[in-house]
């Protein structure tokens, strides 16, 4: 007798096999004939899997009638065509038995309609509702695809450190690393930490991006992609922000900003049509509890070329809109939420890619264009979310980027093997920066990204 998920034993191809199944019960329902309908899933999919259960087992008795919504089972027999409506197959029971029960005056899940923000206070329980269940598998499906993408093309895989003493963004907020006395630190006569006494002999923190070390590997490689856990310590409790979240930052050799908008543009191409092709219960959950539209916003990202337009002539689209808007628009200042989201949703009516920024709100390491007022950056705008991607070309020439980390209040001493990239063998490289998080909430239509992160961090909250 052969093991199988739920997800393989509702499929018609299955009837006729001995399996056996194995899963947390969601419904029981007796019925007179001397039957119990249960309803089991494992996870493995959103649908359910119906599994009759005679009262000629012997344990009917003694523990099928005392199964409640939450109880885990094992359950051996036939799979055979479903006469229900909805469902290609059902489990004839031949065997039963009970991995653990769920006391219904203490499980928190016995009723449906639960709250989003009641299941936040649950994180460890809230994957077995379907919606958590949904964003999950989506989730997984978006991290499968993006290993896929960046490996046929011939992208390395790499790591970078989730400890450093680097500030990619400039902007200080950072959750330091140190192992000295919270209460009691060692000072110098000044008065000041004496980091000398620290564990690494100097201010560390949790990083932000693994950007300046991937600029590294891809002077050396050409082609890489990092993958993995980034950290900001800002105070920002809204439902877009979180205080640890997944990155993923390609970093190119040799790429020029066109380059770098063209492997973003395919890059979330391939995530929403792979989440269409592979997702499709949960798509269809999502459309019809969630957002009625996010079928429609997932085939224009997949299908739809995107709109390219500079910074200054989305300012100029914005002002003469007649929109009015709750942050006024003036060329200088940084696109806001409200401001993406018409570009995407009013003006174009598809993902759009807006590029070279003022200089002044974007970071040191962006190359500066030959105008001098503004830097080779691009943000890629999804309908609905926002900004979905931020990235740029970078500064190669040695003198210029010395020259913007002083306009930034940077030390370049402090960035020494960063600038030795374009003190030896420098080359015009680019990438860009894509939050997990954003991008399942982009895939499923999740308004809060607290809910699409099984365990979230964020101002306060740290409870798991």
């Amino acid at each position: 007798m052969q093991w199988l998920p739920v997800s393989k034993a509702r499929i018609a191809d299955s009837v006729g096999r001995l399996v056996e199944i194995r899963g947390w019960v969601r419904t029981r329902r007796d019925s007179k004939g001397g039957f119990s309908f249960l309803e089991i899933n494992d996870g493995s999919c959103l649908g359910n899997l119906q599994v009759i259960v005679p009262s000629s087992l012997p344990n009917y008795n003694s523990d099928v009638l005392k199964l409640n919504v939450g109880a885990s089972v094992t359950v051996r027999g036939e799979l055979k065509a479903s006469p229900g409506k909805g469902q290609a197959t059902e489990l004839a029971a031949a065997d039963l038995v009970v991995l653990g029960l769920a006391d219904p005056g203490g499980y928190p899940l016995q009723k449906k309609g639960a709250s989003l923000e009641f299941l936040r206070s649950i994180a460890h329980l809230r994957p077995r509702t379907n919606t958590f269940g949904a964003v999950s598998r989506v989730r997984n499906q978006v991290c499968s695809s993006i290993h896929s993408f960046f490996q046929e093309r011939g992208f390395l895989y790499v790591n970078t450190p989730i400890i450093t003493a680097s500030d990619c963004e400039g902007a200080g907020q950072m959750f330091r690393v140190t192992t000295l006395d919270a209460q009691n630190p060692p000072r110098n006569p000044d008065g000041s930490v004496d980091h000398d006494k620290d564990f690494f002999g100097k201010p560390t923190h949790l990083t932000v991006s693994g950007q300046l070390e991937g600029e590294a590997l891809a002077c050396a490689l050409g082609r890489i992609y990092t993958f993995g856990p980034t950290f900001r310590a800002e105070n920002s409790n809204t439902t877009r922000h979180l205080s640890e979240f997944w990155m993923v930052e390609p970093e190119v050799a040799f790429f020029q900003l066109e380059d770098n908008m063209d492997l973003a543009e395919a890059f979330l191409r391939r995530i929403a049509s792979d989440a269409l092709n592979h997702c499709a219960e949960d798509i269809q959950f999502f459309a019809e509890r969630i957002d009625p539209n996010i079928r429609s916003t997932l085939l224009s990202l997949a299908e739809e070329p995107f709109e390219r337009l500079s910074y200054t002539e989305a300012v100029a689209r914005l002002a003469n809109s007649g929109e009015v808007f709750e942050h006024p628009v003036k060329w200088g200042m940084d696109l806001q939420s409200e401001h993406e989201r018409w570009i995407t949703e009013k003006l174009f009516r598809r993902p759009a890619i807006v590029h070279d920024y003022p200089r002044e709100i974007k970071a040191f390491y962006m190359r500066l264009s030959d105008d001098g007022k503004t830097v080779r950056a691009m943000d890629v705008l999804a309908p609905r979310v926002g900004e979905i991607i931020g990235g740029s070309q970078r500064e190669e020439r040695l003198e210029i980027l010395e020259s913007r980390m002083r306009e930034c209040g940077l030390d370049p001493d402090a960035y020494s093997w960063y600038l030795d990239l374009r003190r030896f063998g420098t080359v015009p490289h680019a990438g860009f920066g894509l939050g997990l998080e954003r991008a399942v909430q982009m895939i499923t239509g999740m308004t809060n990204i607290r809910d699409v992160i099984p365990f979230p961090r964020a101002p306060r909250l740290a409870d798991f």
